[in-house]
Formats: structure tokens, C-alpha cells, sequence
């Protein structure tokens, strides 16, 4: 790859990289399995930045390869994430310091997110991220009509679960 080329990466990485703390956190219950999740979605959009084509914005592309990292990844795993050597990557990213220090309702509605399947989360998540339908449908590969269907479902079971 060019220099250029991963200058570019790498710059629109440090910029996006909180969506990727957000799906890590999602997907992870310790700083330790953050911090490898982290690092393997990084290597995962490494490995696949050749072929973004710039079709989509650069955040929806890392949305999807991120969810689907984290989600192959936690499928496989259910707990322990194997990642790759990290080292063996030429580039270097500065991570800025992630505040794990939340608001008590939130740490509640991240309970109440990881109690749902694999596709809710990433539903929720995106929706959390103010993304409209036809970016959700577009990240998640199902139709803007079953994104809507699908996420009305999910605030009613979060409700039950939040309020019960």
C-alpha cells in the first residue's frame, strides 16, 4: 500500500475511532477484552481499506466491518477474543483515552442492550449513533421497512426490561 494510502487510513481511523470503542463496549465486559476487540476491528478495517470503494461515507463502511468483526468474533468466542499480533502492523495509531466513567442509566441500557441478539445490538447501536433507516438497512443488509418493524420491536422490549 502507498503511503498515501495509509496516511489516509489512518486519519480517518483516529477521527471515527469512537465508534469502535462504542461497538467494543457493546460487545465486551473488561478494559482487557475492549483493548483486544479494539485491536482486532483496527486490523479487520486495515486488512479490508483497500477495497472501500467510497461508495458509502467512510464511517458507514467501518460500521459494518466493525459489527461484523465484533459480532464473528463474540459468536465464536462467546467470552475469550483471540485477536492478531498487532505488532506485525506497520502503522501506528495514536488512541485517545477512553472514559469508561458512565451514567448509572446508562450502564443500565448497555445491561439491557446486551440482553438482546446479536442483530438487535447492532440495530440499537446504530440507531443510539442518530443513524436514519436507509443507513441502518444499508450497514445491517436488511430492508429500511424491517429496520423500522425491528427497532419499534426492540424499544418495546427495552421498555419491559427497563420498566418492568
Amino acid at each position: 500500500m502507498t503511503k498515501e494510502l495509509e496516511h489516509s487510513f489512518v486519519t480517518q481511523l483516529e477521527e471515527n475511532q469512537n465508534i469502535v470503542h462504542k461497538i467494543c463496549r457493546l460487545y465486551t465486559n473488561d478494559s482487557d477484552s475492549h483493548n483486544d476487540l479494539f485491536q482486532e476491528i483496527t486490523i479487520q478495517l486495515w486488512k479490508a481499506f483497500p477495497k472501500f470503494r467510497g461508495d458509502s461515507k467512510f464511517s458507514t463502511w467501518m460500521y459494518r466491518v466493525a459489527l461484523n468483526t465484533a459480532i464473528t468474533l463474540y459468536r465464536k468466542s462467546k467470552r475469550s477474543i483471540k485477536t492478531q499480533d498487532f505488532e506485525a502492523v506497520s502503522f501506528k495509531i495514536t488512541a485517545e483515552a477512553y472514559d469508561n466513567t458512565v451514567e448509572e442509566q446508562l450502564k443500565l441500557m448497555y445491561s439491557a442492550v446486551k440482553d438482546l441478539n446479536d442483530i438487535d445490538k447492532a440495530l440499537v447501536f446504530l440507531y443510539l449513533e442518530d443513524k436514519n433507516y436507509r443507513e441502518i438497512s444499508e450497514t445491517l443488509g436488511i430492508s429500511e421497512v424491517n429496520a423500522r418493524v425491528k427497532m419499534n420491536r426492540i424499544k418495546e422490549k427495552l421498555r419491559t426490561i427497563l420498566n418492568p
